[in-house]
């Protein structure tokens, strides 16, 4: 259930053209619908802006695959994440028409995205080649969730002047989401050249001693430029959730 479709159900009532029984019968599973494995959140779009989003890992196909049905019967676009390779092939072939986003490792059912309203851009930043499952989950989720994103990938402080040689593509950007493993520094730079949100994200990109991103993420974490935001190892889709609200606030447009 979104706000649209909401106001389309009682404008119809409003209008006669839909009974009281027939609306009633519409909202029996707000604000959710318990299928005894899941309890599925179909009032999460009124507030949060964007449905209920599956998380793949650990699900057995055929879980994933009913909650997506349910959650597709409703109107609502169906979005998977850490989603593997096997296990998206085991969960199309009982979905028909999803699409698996192999880069993100991650899937969608429905005409995504939610069409952007007068937003401006989220910018997402890699350091690495090897960041880019990481960056492209970030990427196709703030997509999915109604922005305009652009990309900058492999500008890590290895070669400096990468970064700097797309100084203007930073400074437009609305919302930074910047991902990087080893030691992390890139959203300390990036962060004491812009004056808009950057969001951090440790990725487990490493030799022994960067102990599986957790060294990244303490980089962040005591990054001396001010402002920054940092999410957990691997989590483009928390940062893309959390650029998404900063996204409209900057704009001061609602969900």
């Amino acid at each position: 259930m979104t706000t649209s479709r909401l106001k389309d159900l009682l404008a119809r009532v409003q209008g006669g053209t839909l009974s009281i029984e027939e609306a009633l019968e519409s909202l029996k599973t707000l604000p959710f619908e318990d299928l005894g494995f899941a309890k599925i959140d179909h009032h999460r779009a009124l507030r949060k802006g964007f449905p209920e989003v599956i998380l793949g890992q650990g699900k057995q196909p055929a879980h994933i695959v009913e909650i997506a049905k349910r959650l597709w019967e409703k109107g609502q676009p169906v979005l998977i994440t850490r989603l593997d390779e096997e296990a998206a092939v085991a969960v199309s072939r009982m979905l028909p028409g999803l699409r698996y986003h192999r880069d993100g490792r991650l899937a969608s059912l429905g005409e995504l995205p939610i069409p952007p309203a007068g937003q401006g851009t989220i910018l997402v930043v890699s350091a690495g080649t090897a960041d880019l499952p990481v960056a492209e989950e970030a990427v196709l989720t703030a997509e999915m969730m109604g922005n305009h994103v652009d990309r900058l990938y492999d500008v890590g402080v290895a070669g400096l002047h990468r970064l700097l040689g797309n100084s203007e593509k930073l400074r437009r950007a609305s919302v930074l989401i910047v991902v990087a493993g080893m030691e992390g520094a890139l959203p300390s730079v990036i962060g004491g050249l812009v004056d808009k949100p950057v969001i951090a994200v440790p990725t487990s990109i490493g030799y022994g001693a960067s102990f599986g991103g957790l060294a990244a993420l303490l980089a962040m974490l005591n990054s001396c430029a001010p402002g920054i935001t940092v999410v957990n190892i691997d989590n483009g889709f928390g940062a893309a959730a959390a650029a998404t609200l900063m996204n409209r606030l900057s704009l001061g447009s609602t969900p």
